[in-house]
C-alpha cells in the first residue's frame, strides 16, 4: 500500500482524504486520540487535544517512516507530521484500557486485516461513551473497484499476461463497501454520523490526464454520488441506558418554609382579632 501511495493516484487520493479528515476531526474535543495505520497520513493534523498518538501495525512500517521522515520518493520534503510513531501494536489488541480514547480514526486500517470485525470490536472497546470512529476506506462499487474486480476474473481463468488483468489498486486486502461498514457499525453500537464519498476520477497515473479529468469531481457529487473511489465514515459511540445524575444534596426549601410561616403567623392573627372584645 505504501508504494501504491506514493503513485499519481495515490498522492490523489491522500490529498482528499486529508481535505475530509480535517474536517471530520476539528471539532472532536477530549484529551485522547490514536491514528492507526498509514503514517503517510497526518489525519489528526486538525485535531486540538493534548493527547495524540501515532500506532503503526508492523515495526517494519515505523522504520520505513522513520527513514523517509525527511523527504518522500521525489526528493520534497515531507508535509510535517504532528503524530510521530508512537507505538506499534496490532490492530485487534489496543494497549489501552476500556473506554478512554475519545477519538480514533482508521485510515484503510480494516480493508488490510486479518479480521475487520475484531478490529472495530476492539475500537468499540477503547472508546468513551459519545466517542468518535473515522474511517476512511476504498469503494469497490466504483471505477477502481470494478477495475480491481475484472483484473482478479480474468487472473483466475489463467490471463494474468492480458493488459487488462493488471491490477490498479494494491493486490492485498480485501476492500469495504460503505454500506457493508454501516451495518457492522450498528452492530456494535456506533451509530454513523455521516459519510462522504469522493474521488470520481477513473483508474490514472497520469497527472496530466488527471488533472483533465478534474470536472469528473462535480459530475460525480451530482449524478452519481454512492460511486465515489473512496469513502469517509463517522461515527458516534452510543450506550443505551445511561442517565446523567443530578447532585446528591437536596436544596433547602426557603421559600416554602417562609410562605408556611407567614400563613401561621396570619392565622394567629386573625384568631386574636376575632377573640378580641368588642
Amino acid at each position: 500500500m505504501a508504494a501504491w501511495l506514493a503513485s499519481v493516484a495515490g498522492r490523489y487520493l491522500l490529498a482528499w482524504e486529508q481535505e475530509r479528515f480535517d474536517e471530520a476531526v476539528t471539532d472532536c474535543f477530549g484529551y485522547h486520540a490514536l491514528q492507526l495505520g498509514l503514517p503517510q497520513l497526518d489525519a489528526l493534523r486538525a485535531n486540538r487535544m493534548p493527547k495524540r498518538w501515532l500506532a503503526v501495525l508492523e515495526p517494519s512500517m515505523a522504520t520505513a517512516w522513520q527513514r523517509r521522515s525527511d523527504r518522500n520518493h521525489e526528493g520534497a520534503p515531507l508535509p510535517p507530521c504532528s503524530a510521530r510513531v508512537a507505538l506499534v501494536t496490532h490492530a485487534a489488541a489496543l494497549p489501552f484500557a476500556e473506554n478512554t480514547l475519545d477519538l480514533v480514526v482508521l485510515p484503510h486500517t480494516l480493508e488490510f486485516s486479518a479480521d475487520p470485525h475484531a478490529v472495530l470490536r476492539e475500537v468499540q472497546r477503547v472508546l468513551l461513551p459519545e466517542g468518535r470512529l473515522v474511517v476512511c476506506g476504498l469503494n469497490p462499487w466504483s471505477l477502481w473497484g470494478w477495475g480491481q474486480l475484472r483484473a482478479r476474473l480474468l487472473a483466475r481463468v489463467g490471463l494474468k499476461r492480458s493488459r487488462w488483468a493488471r491490477p490498479f489498486l494494491p493486490e492485498a486486502g480485501e476492500f469495504i463497501g460503505h454500506r457493508r461498514l454501516r451495518d457492522w457499525l450498528q452492530l456494535l453500537g456506533l451509530e454513523v454520523e455521516s459519510c462522504r464519498m469522493g474521488c470520481y476520477r477513473p483508474a490514472l497515473q497520469s497527472e496530466l490526464w488527471l488533472q483533465r479529468c478534474s470536472w469528473m469531481e462535480r459530475a460525480g457529487a451530482r449524478y452519481w454520488p454512492i460511486l465515489g473511489n473512496a469513502y469517509c465514515m463517522v461515527a458516534v459511540k452510543r450506550v443505551r441506558g445511561l442517565r446523567l445524575l443530578g447532585p446528591a444534596w437536596r436544596p433547602k426549601r426557603v421559600a416554602a418554609e417562609q410562605v408556611a410561616v407567614a400563613r401561621q403567623a396570619s392565622a394567629a392573627q386573625l384568631d386574636g382579632e376575632g377573640q378580641s372584645p368588642a
